[in-house]
């Protein structure tokens, strides 16, 4: 396909060049010390920073406070977590949690007594930072339930039963009952709490992307009658002052996608710095990862050329030439293809780079970077495979399809990428990693974009692929994947649970995100990365329009 006819028909919409534009203004030294000014100037505001470690201070003492209740802490801590400002408290909430659990377990407190919100709660904290609790708790039928029209407690048991692990059938069954249950009673419920309900039910509290979270939870927080105000005041001065750093972070990957004149080298190349930064954002969006997620935003970019390349642009012939270079590392491979096929080389040499010059600190430099480059070897020869697979006609089975996939979404990349920047570089960490894979993210991708694929010269889905192997129909095909899906979370939640003490719990939170950014951005079989209109609306609320205080 010529290269412009290959732009025309990825071009991204106007919105997209208008918001990046607005966002390349930002200048990357101005950090932290920036807010709005009533007369649109940028002033550094002193005050404002007083404020928002006054606020701070309150609600650590909150946190610290003797007065409140078991339930009232946990209720608290979750609130802490659902406005995503949990990561300014890790060590008060660590000490509530182990005084709790040690409660709980070691004192043998009896927790049959409590109701069932207070369980499925309880459940739930200690699940999420890595407390194997047993789920045992849920004895019997859930009949009480439907009698007594237990809302809130159905509502937690749901979320308590995302981290259900396999062979926890009364989870299994909980979840089940309660998805159905809470669908078929939103209409009966208060408009607000209607809305909560139905949002959980698409996208859970475990399978979240924390920050769109709590843009959302901050208006039903406000509006119910016991929130507490010098907590909310602190939610939103935090939103909105690290929605200022994330403005520097996208104005600097803007002004190296323009220094490298991308669009002059390869002509077909899709401009997508905001919305794929979007990708590194969701996987941590602590100010302390600013440079994995600046780095990331251009490998990111990379890669969605890269993909253009093996999807739409080069000719079989090349992208083996392509894939030998990469793989070997030497660019003489494609010294007789096209410029653009040097330009793709060369960005991700300058990458590499700069990613061993960052992580030099660690003492793992030489290591990080054999690594990082047998994951992108994994990575293009999974974009080979695909290629050859779609040049000869030839549709693999499931079992091919999820071992490629495991390999062509970037998996080990990525999280090598946050080891070494996050400076968790060890032999043990990289290593483990290096051995790692998961096919979950590609099989939701397939879900979302099978119709649209076929629309065009394009390998295999999963879905062709398990209709091939079982001889299944398409519905039953992606029923049989939806169910894959679940099991590969019970999967992560089962190793986090056997690794966290082993492994660096911000290394694990990662991995966690990214299956989490997949959920999000294939939800609902919609394709928000092919369609990135999709998810305009969150992109302006999380990085353009800060929130009303």
């Amino acid at each position: 396909m010529e290269p412009n006819n290959v732009k025309q028909a990825l071009e991204d919409p106007s919105w997209v060049k208008a918001m990046q534009e607005e966002l390349a203004q930002f200048d990357k030294n101005e950090v932290w010390t920036l807010v709005p000014h009533p007369n649109g100037k940028k002033e550094v505001n002193e005050i404002m920073k007083q404020e928002v470690q006054m606020h701070k201070e309150k609600v650590k003492m909150n946190l610290s406070s003797n007065d409140n209740n078991i339930l009232q802490r946990l209720s608290l801590i979750d609130s802490i977590q659902r406005l995503s400002i949990s990561y300014h408290f890790e060590n008060e909430i660590d000490r509530i949690l182990v005084h709790i659990h040690n409660d709980f377990t070691d004192k043998n407190l009896a927790i049959e007594e409590c109701d069932l919100h207070f369980t499925a709660l309880l459940f739930r904290l200690l699940r999420q930072k890595g407390y194997n609790i047993s789920s045992g708790t849920y004895k019997g039928e859930f009949d009480e339930i439907i009698v007594v029209q237990d809302v809130e407690g159905m509502w937690s048991l749901y979320e308590a039963a995302q981290l259900r692990i396999h062979g926890e059938d009364i989870l299994e069954e909980a979840h089940k009952f309660t998805y159905n249950k809470l669908k078929s009673i939103t209409n009966q419920l208060s408009p607000s709490l209607a809305e909560q309900v139905n949002q959980s039910l698409v996208q859970p509290f475990h399978k979240a992307i924390p920050r769109i979270m709590a843009r959302s939870y901050m208006s039903f927080y406000e509006k119910g009658s016991t929130h507490d105000e010098v907590l909310l005041k602190f939610a939103k001065l935090d939103f909105n002052m690290l929605q200022k750093w994330y403005q520097k972070e996208v104005g600097s990957a803007i002004k190296w996608w323009e220094k490298l004149e991308f669009s002059k080298k390869v002509p077909y190349a899709r401009e997508r710095i905001t919305e794929l930064y979007f990708w590194p954002f969701a996987m941590n969006s602590e100010p302390k990862y600013t440079t994995f997620r600046v780095v990331m935003a251009k490998v990111c970019q990379w890669m969605t050329i890269f993909d253009d390349t093996y999807d739409v642009y080069g000719t079989i012939e090349e992208l083996e030439l392509l894939t030998q270079a990469i793989r070997r590392w030497d660019i003489s491979y494609i010294a007789s293809l096209p410029e653009c096929f040097k330009a793709i080389f060369n960005a991700i040499v300058e990458i590499v780079d700069e990613i061993i010059e960052l992580s030099a600190g660690s003492g793992e430099s030489d290591l990080v970077l054999q690594c990082f480059k047998q994951a992108l070897c994994h990575y293009v020869q999974g974009y080979m495979d695909e290629a050859r697979w779609c040049h000869d006609g030839y549709i693999p089975t499931y079992d091919e399809r999820k071992v490629n996939g495991a390999a062509s979404t970037a998996y080990q990349a990525f999280t090598i990428m946050f080891i070494a920047l996050g400076e968790f570089a060890t032999k043990e960490t990289l290593h483990w990693i290096s051995n790692k894979s998961n096919p979950r993210d590609q099989l939701i991708n397939d879900l979302a974009s099978h119709k649209f694929e076929q629309q065009r010269e394009h390998g295999a889905s999963a879905v062709e692929c398990c209709m091939k192997q079982y001889g299944f129909s398409q519905e039953e095909a992606c029923e049989f994947i939806k169910k894959d899906i679940n099991n590969c979370w019970k999967d992560m939640n089962e190793e986090y649970l056997k690794l966290i003490g082993y492994i660096p719990r911000p290394v694990l939170d990662c991995i966690v995100n990214k299956a989490r950014v997949c959920e999000f951005l294939y939800a609902n079989s919609e394709d928000k990365v092919t369609n990135c209109a999709l998810f305009k609306d969150h992109i302006v609320a999380l990085f353009l329009d800060p929130v009303v205080m």
